[in-house]
């Protein structure tokens, strides 16, 4: 029997995001608390279609925001690590990216009782001790690398990318990787930034999103009896009105397509079981 597996996360960046990019002025910062006004319209659209989803929050916004993390978790909602402040580890020293994942694991745990099950780094971007820092640490999954859009796969360390030699693979590890595109990420379609890569437009119709996000979806069903679709949101950015109607018609749309929603650890649960049951 077919199953197609729809996932809802959150990235709750909140003042965590500015802060990392230097942008630390009023009105910035502004951007980044207007994710709690935000966090509240999308809990509350979540609870109307009793969907339970992924919320990777940083520490940052878990030390600064803490009722509005406790609604995350009180209304049955995973909370998955995405780091302390919102630096990429790509950035970081081994131990300074160490000592943010035991410190964001501190108050996980304390928030929920119980460590992160699952990771996703800030900005998409690990580094060379980040898969081995995430197996030493416990985690199960990963949700930060692309490569493929539908069907989770166990990540690699080690690979090595010589400009003037064939590719180097490393080793597969056993930690599962729930892989995400920036085209199901809400930030690159609506977020106007001006930055010294230059100016990220933005401010495109929701209409526009929401097409690629419906056939993304529809395309799985059609090539695959058992598929995984994960959508990446930033409440700073589709808590606006006209983007809450547009998650409101993706929900409506992946109900009416048969979709199953799950948090990301239900479904890397699932693709494991599915895994073994395939390899046995």
């Amino acid at each position: 029997m077919a199953r197609h597996i729809a996932c809802l996360t959150y990235d709750f960046d909140a003042l965590s995001l500015w802060i990392a990019r230097g942008m630390t002025t009023p009105t910035p910062l502004s951007r980044g608390e207007f994710g709690i006004t935000g966090t509240q319209r999308i809990l509350d659209l979540l609870a109307r279609y009793d969907i339970k989803a992924t919320f990777f929050i940083p520490g940052h916004t878990l030390e600064s925001f803490p009722d509005i993390c406790k609604r995350v978790h009180d209304e049955g909602h995973e909370i998955g690590h995405h780091g302390w402040t919102h630096r990429k580890p790509s950035d970081l020293s081994r131990d300074e990216e160490e000592a943010e994942l035991l410190r964001a694991n501190e108050q996980i745990e304390k928030l929920t009782g119980r460590k992160a099950r699952g990771y996703r780094s800030p900005s998409w971007d690990l580094s060379p001790h980040t898969l081995d820092l995430l197996i030493a640490n416990g985690f199960t999954y990963d949700s930060s690398l692309m490569g493929h859009d539908y069907l989770p796969y166990y990540a690699r360390s080690g690979d090595e990318a010589p400009l003037l030699e064939p590719a180097k693979f490393g080793k597969v590890t056993n930690l599962l990787e729930m892989p995400i595109s920036w085209s199901l990420d809400d930030f690159p379609y609506f977020e106007y930034l001006v930055g010294p890569a230059g100016i990220l437009p933005g401010l495109r119709p929701g209409a526009d999103a929401l097409a690629n996000w419906t056939d993304d979806y529809d395309y799985m069903t059609e090539i695959l009896d058992w598929g995984v679709i994960t959508y990446t949101f930033h409440p700073f950015v589709s808590g606006r009105g006209h983007r809450m109607k547009v998650m409101d018609r993706l929900i409506r749309h992946l109900k009416n397509g048969g979709a199953t929603f799950m948090t990301m650890e239900q479904a890397a649960s699932e693709a494991i079981r599915e895994g073994s049951s395939r390899d046995g």
